[in-house]
């Protein structure tokens, strides 16, 4: 998983809902790029959909599966980890841009790092069990993207 590691196989569908503003969403995730990242962050082969939602849809999955009425910016379901990861990862669209806006970052970015964030998430990691863990996937993260050409995102 490290920067100098070979980028594992990933079998990938990328959808998006349909909400105002879904070109801007599409034109910041090109395919291309959105299996480069996740493929960044692998230990190994994966198949993973990566969903993006509107609030209405990011809050109702939030709700029901996390029991927390508001839509959020990413949700990962890991369903396997071995031999092959399988996972969804929903992102909320009005959240990421008003989190990307509120940080300074641009969308892409904001994209990227949420994406290699949520696929640690589908391998295992966790940052809300103990402060160590999440110091060790942040820096992890941060390592990750800088391989990838992106800033610090914290």
């Amino acid at each position: 998983m490290a920067p100098d590691v070979p980028l594992r196989q990933l079998d990938l569908s990328l959808q998006f809902g349909q909400f105002p503003g879904v070109a801007r969403h599409r034109a910041a995730l090109p395919r291309r790029r959105v299996q480069r990242w996740i493929s960044h962050a692998l230990k190994t082969d994966a198949e993973i959909t990566v969903r993006i939602v509107d609030a209405e849809e990011g809050q109702s999955l939030n709700r029901d599966y996390r029991r927390k009425d508001y839509a959020t910016n990413v949700l990962t379901f890991d369903y396997t980890r071995e031999p092959v990861v399988t996972a969804d990862l929903v992102l909320c669209a009005p959240v990421v841009e008003r989190e990307a806006r509120e940080q300074g970052k641009t969308l892409e970015a904001h994209y990227a790092h949420l994406l290699v964030h949520a696929t640690l998430h589908a391998q295992g990691y966790d940052h809300e069990t103990n402060e160590r863990d999440a110091l060790e996937m942040e820096a992890l993260e941060i390592l990750l993207l800088a391989s990838l050409r992106f800033a610090n995102p914290y």
